[in-house]
């Protein structure tokens, strides 16, 4: 797909998403040289709200693929962020919109930090009304691909609310969101996580390298397309296990459906989910560079490979000193100091480009997959209703 025609792209319904998921590598430079350019800014508002309060609880939020980037990245910053000062969670929108009172709390200072590609999602916007009715000290971050979405308009001119803007060309054009998604996870881990400078930018040039990696070698992903399969299921632990929600969800929204899907954690996988598997499946788990934690997910590989049910069990790896004795897709090189939550952008790479080619596969075309037109790129069709009315 990516050395074809941008004349036979179209013709497949591909082009936009195609170029979307190849320019990713180039957007992480772009979207770490920003973060250079603004990190001053970014340390003056968050030293702001440690002055201030003795502990403040940081909520990520979105809808659907934007909720994921708060699940990829929370467990990283609860082990490697400063916990001294802030509390990390990770919230969708829909959650907050239809249970505002189970996680806004007036007394407990608050930091809303919203990821949106266009920031016109209703529920992306009533968050932030409801968190600014029920929370006496609340702050906001707002981290989006559209300078001239709401979000971003909001944030105009209030000191409260530190606005970070993506790449241009994050701002996805085609359905699904795949540079949005990278450059939003890749801006809030280098917004929280207390790594040097030195050191982000190492590990940035190792994403780049890797998702160029991927591109390279989309003759490996298509030979697992090309298998007999109508099931995919991605597994993962700890932050990859949020990475594993996302790409099945591009998968169920390139295809429409067309394939089922399923994700789990590595451990979770056994108790009842793995059920899914049949003959036709196709199961990738994307393996942890934690010492600790990678052991759990070759367990799991070579559990699943000696079942000898599954299509194909692959993992999805770095190479390292224990890896998995079966089928691999490795990254071979100097990666295995990578934390989990960065490795996340050339896994997604993986995924979405798996997702695109199985697409294709099913004869849907990936830049408009939904033929009927009930799935929309900007959620429609919400009812906000007032919390006031409800007391």
């Amino acid at each position: 797909m990516f050395t074809l025609s941008e004349e036979r792209l179209v013709s497949l319904g591909a082009e936009i998403t195609t170029r979307e998921i190849e320019q990713q590598p180039e957007l992480w430079q772009e979207a770490f040289d920003y973060y250079k350019q603004e990190s001053q800014r970014i340390a003056d508002f968050l030293k702001m709200i440690t002055d201030t309060h003795e502990h403040a609880r940081v909520i990520f939020t979105g809808a659907g693929t934007s909720a994921y980037v708060g699940d990829t990245i929370v467990p990283y910053l609860k082990e490697k962020g400063d916990e001294a000062h802030f509390e990390f969670q990770t919230v969708a929108t829909t959650h907050l919109v239809s249970n505002p009172k189970s996680y806004f709390k007036s007394e407990i200072p608050t930091v809303l930090v919203s990821f949106a590609r266009s920031g016109n999602s209703p529920e992306s916007l009533a968050s932030v009304e409801l968190g600014k009715q029920i929370v006496n000290d609340f702050y906001q971050i707002t981290i989006t691909c559209a300078p001239d979405g709401k979000l971003a308009q909001h944030a105009a001119g209030d000191d409260k609310n530190l606005l970070l803007l993506m790449p241009s060309r994050s701002n996805d054009q085609g359905f699904a969101m795949t540079g949005s998604f990278t450059c939003m996870t890749l801006t809030a881990l280098l917004t929280f996580d207390p790594t040097g400078l030195e050191g982000k930018e190492a590990i940035v040039t190792q994403l780049i390298a890797m998702g160029n990696d991927v591109i390279v070698r989309e003759a490996e992903i298509q030979a697992f397309v090309d298998l007999d399969f109508n099931r995919v299921i991605y597994l993962g632990s700890g932050g990859l296990a949020g990475l594993a929600r996302e790409v099945q969800l591009k998968i169920l929204e390139l295809t429409a459906g067309k394939v089922a899907t399923a994700f789990d954690s590595s451990l979770g996988f056994r108790h009842g989910p793995k059920s899914f598997v049949d003959e036709k499946s196709l199961v990738f788990l994307f393996v942890s560079n934690d010492a600790y934690t990678r052991k759990y997910d070759i367990d799991m590989l070579t559990e699943l490979d000696g079942d000898k049910v599954a299509q194909t069990i692959c993992g999805i790896s770095v190479d390292g000193n224990m890896k998995f004795e079966g089928t691999n897709f490795l990254f071979e090189g100097s990666y295995a100091q990578v934390p989990d939550a960065y490795l996340a952008l050339p896994y997604a790479m993986f995924g979405q480009t798996l997702s695109l080619f199985t697409a294709i596969k099913v004869g849907n075309r990936p830049d408009t997959p939904s033929p009927s037109g009930t799935v929309n790129r900007v959620v429609k069709g919400v009812n906000i209703y007032s919390i006031a009315d409800a007391e």
